[in-house]
């Protein structure tokens, strides 16, 4: 648990660096299955554009850490800016949940 007395800037340093961690990590998985693996559910179009847009978000999630740790973690980061990255995470884990899904299922007869 958080300690609630910390300076606003530890906090922020607290919150704000493992949860770019975390998009940097899932984003990273995410393109890895995007760019390694046939999603039989997807068109090539649809996975390319998903992909594309993981892409877009490993590059701003980037550049705001580079921000975060360029100003010695002064600087935070709007919900705004965040909920998108969290939206296509969420569809990223289903795509991966479906696809491993079909991978464990019995071939059908």
């Amino acid at each position: 648990m958080l300690n609630s007395n910390l300076p606003e800037s530890e906090l922020l340093k607290a919150l704000l660096e493992p949860l770019l961690e975390d998009f940097n990590y899932w984003f990273g998985r995410s393109a890895k299955l995007l760019e390694t693996e046939e999603i039989p559910f997807f068109s090539d179009e649809d996975q390319s554009d998903l992909l594309a847009r993981v892409k877009q978000a490993q590059q701003e999630v980037g550049a705001a850490k580079a921000l975060f740790l360029a100003t010695g973690g002064q600087v935070g980061i709007e919900t705004a800016a965040l909920m998108p990255w969290h939206r296509l995470l969420a569809e990223c884990w289903q795509v991966s949940v479906r696809f491993r899904s079909l991978q464990s299922a019995p071939p059908k007869k």
